[in-house]
């Protein structure tokens, strides 16, 4: 039966998930299970394409960035596919119209097999866009149900949202970026090096990120808005970390959030949605 397929596409998904990330995996959890395959669909899509351009270094990328493509398209319009996370996100990309969405995040993270620096500002916030808002716009699709009006209303807090969660990811990956990838993000950095003072405007450009995405969240149907809050949690909480940390210790290595603060985050964030505090 085709749905047997359909439901072990899925779990594949799921499986991508939790391997890849704990913390998006114990926020996804806190979806309503009626949206939950929809979120791993996207998640394993996004993350398989990241994959290709960051990891697979010992292997012809651009070939198989351009199959993987290529392999989406073809599973979008035949509307199946053998390959398991394809077949999953495929029917999520049609049933919420993401297709605009997977081309501008494609072309972004196409742009990872070669471009190496992002000396202006439009030039980060283009990137930014295409590999992290968009991504959190397929997912306020889904959080909304395809309502519109909702979307709309939404929309520009989910890219604050997804602005900020890449910004993060920025400083706290910035050593393996700048020493394994070859890679500068950030355009305010003084001939290539982080500062103090480029490191305390990035903040203050995350923080004020996360301030106006906090609005929206707020707003979110209750079907996604636990999870969506605890990754805001989650992340607000490494920022603080990073923020105390000066840069030879965030170049030394990737700063994390402890298994048992997660946990502390993770009640903590339950308690306030059943008190209605979020």
């Amino acid at each position: 039966m085709k749905k047997l397929f359909d439901n072990s596409s899925y779990d594949c998904s799921k499986l991508v998930t939790k391997t890849y990330s704990t913390s998006f995996s114990m926020g996804i959890k806190l979806f309503s299970p009626k949206i939950r395959p929809a979120i791993y669909a996207i998640y394993g899509f996004v993350r398989y394409a990241d994959e290709i351009v960051d990891t697979f270094h010992d292997y012809q990328q651009e070939t198989l960035f351009n199959e993987f493509e290529q392999d989406y398209y073809k599973a979008y319009n035949r509307k199946i596919s053998l390959n398991p996370i394809l077949n999953a996100f495929q029917e999520i990309a049609h049933k919420y119209d993401l297709k605009n969405y997977v081309q501008d995040f494609l072309d972004r993270m196409r742009m990872d097999l070669d471009k190496t620096e992002y000396k202006t500002v439009e030039e980060y916030e283009n990137y930014i866009y295409g590999s992290a808002d968009v991504v959190g716009l397929m997912c306020l699709r889904v959080f909304v149900d395809n309502d519109e009006i909702k979307f709309q209303d939404l929309k520009g807090y989910a890219m604050r949202l997804g602005s900020a969660f890449q910004k993060v990811n920025f400083l706290r990956d910035i050593k393996q970026d700048n020493e394994d990838l070859g890679r500068s993000y950030f355009p305010n950095l003084e001939n290539g090096e982080l500062t103090e003072k480029s490191k305390a405007e990035i903040i203050l450009d995350v923080e004020n990120d996360f301030k106006e995405a906090y609005k929206g969240i707020v707003l979110l149907p209750l079907e996604g808005k636990l999870g969506v809050y605890l990754a805001y949690r989650y992340y607000l909480r490494l920022l603080q970390k990073i923020k105390r940390s000066d840069c030879k210790r965030i170049l030394k290595g990737r700063i994390r959030i402890s298994n048992s603060l997660k946990l502390v985050l993770l009640t903590k964030a339950i308690l306030r949605y059943r008190l209605n505090v979020i």
